[in-house]
């Protein structure tokens, strides 16, 4: 969430900002509230102060063997009754402050275009020639069903729709894809190419793989302001715990609480995680093949920086994801998010769109979210400086989500005779093989 301090300096900004991001929430209302509870609150404490003072006397006739008068008992009384509604108070207006200032959205960053749907996001790069074929190209899921790689009407049988078997060659594709990553995000020499080849000084500390829990507890959650929109969420019927819908959701909380020290940052972690969503809203949408999953598997990366270095870091996390995607000679274009479509936490965000020929169109396999420090504010995550305590910064964005990365190889290194032809980078982790 944003300080509170900044809301109040920068009120008509942060109003105008809201808005623009699709968020209903007033300001000035919020802004109200804080001033009542900072006056039920000094009220409270003055209160307590007064009960202690009494307290005082009453112990010290006590101890001077006579019992207190009746008027500092009855004075006792008093500053209890009044304590007690004022503390009632306080708790009812602070409650409906932090209500309205969890709704309020992190500020965009100055160069995230306007826009009312995602429609409006600016492309900002295509990169790649589109294949052509001598054939008319297939979808994805034509060809792994026709493979055996995928099987959605058994899998319906077992978990209902938007689950699916993944089988056979289909299998050791999304393995080498993962080990190709972890291999990639690992080496530093790699990720110096990388930084230097997109003009970005910045730190090429490598990734730590994780495999991180999949359930996260609501509280954790709600810190991370991913828990949001439940109705697409999984929660576990009786507890306070959720299937996680992407890995950076217990990445990012896994320091909540925690000071960092300056020296260890950037601290980077590459999580792979079995993710859950719903899909609320969607029904009748992208129903065939591996798109719009309720159980898909992804590799997504997560850093802690301190706030000189968190915009540079975002930028270092697109350029890892347009490594990626030439490494594999994925046809693809960049796209700056608008206003509307960035999300809450997000600063800024960018989504790539691998193309899709049996579809013939592009379709988004990535996404960089820019937090600043506004997830690190609830979980309390900080760095010691030179200046004392700060809050650190948080990046995200995906590696690959597996299913769309096989989807878009399957469609552009497909045949005519329906195998498909395993991207360069990828053949020493298949055995070497050249097609499946």
């Amino acid at each position: 969430m944003l300080d509170i301090r900044f809301i109040r300096e920068n009120s008509q900004k942060v109003q105008q900002a809201a808005r623009d991001k699709g968020y209903d929430v007033s300001i000035s209302k919020l802004l109200t509230l804080d001033d009542t509870r900072r006056d039920l609150q000094k009220q409270v404490d003055e209160l307590r102060e007064m009960r202690n003072q009494t307290a005082s006397k009453m112990k010290a006739s006590v101890a001077g063997g006579a019992k207190p008068d009746q008027a500092t008992i009855d004075e006792g009384k008093q500053i209890k009754a009044q304590l007690t509604e004022r503390e009632s108070e306080y708790t009812a207006v602070e409650n409906e402050y932090i209500s309205i200032l969890k709704k309020v959205p992190n500020m965009p960053h100055a160069d995230v275009p306007y826009g009312a749907s995602e429609d409006e996001n600016v492309e900002i790069k295509v990169v790649g020639t589109k294949p052509t074929f001598d054939f008319t190209p297939k979808n994805h899921y034509e060809i792994a069903e026709a493979r055996g790689w995928l099987d959605k009407d058994r899998a319906a049988k077992v978990a209902g729709a938007r689950f699916a078997y993944v089988m056979g060659d289909l299998v050791r594709l999304q393995l080498a894809i993962e080990h190709f990553v972890i291999d990639t995000l690992s080496d530093e020499e790699i990720l110096k190419e990388i930084a230097i080849g997109a003009g970005l000084d910045v730190s090429t500390k490598p990734f730590v793989p994780v495999l991180p829990p999949l359930m996260i507890r609501t509280e954790a959650y709600d810190q991370m302001d991913r828990l949001e929109p439940q109705d697409d969420r999984y929660k576990i019927e009786g507890e306070e715990l959720w299937l996680q819908g992407s890995a950076e959701h217990v990445l990012g909380s896994m320091h909540a609480g925690e000071i960092f020290e300056q020296a260890d940052l950037p601290v980077r972690y590459l999580g792979l995680a079995t993710s859950f969503r719903k899909e609320a809203g969607t029904y009748g949408k992208d129903m065939e093949g591996l798109i719009r999953m309720h159980q898909f598997d992804k590799l997504e990366m997560e850093s802690f920086t301190s706030k000189d270095n968190s915009y540079t870091e975002h930028m270092f996390f697109v350029a890892i994801q347009e490594y990626l995607l030439a490494q594999l000679k994925l046809p693809y274009h960049v796209l700056l998010k608008c206003t509307i479509d960035i999300g809450k936490p997000n600063a800024r965000g960018v989504d790539m769109e691998a193309w899709l020929p049996g579809q013939d169109k592009y379709r988004e396999t990535h996404t960089a979210d820019y937090m600043t420090d506004y997830q690190s504010r609830r979980l309390n995550t900080r760095v010691r400086t030179d200046n004392g305590l700060e809050l650190v910064h948080t990046n995200d964005a995906t590696a690959f989500a597996l299913g769309r990365a096989m989807v878009a190889i399957i469609e552009n290194y497909q045949t005519a005779d329906g195998h498909v032809t395993i991207p360069e980078v990828l053949r020493p982790y298949m055995g070497n093989k050249t097609i499946i």
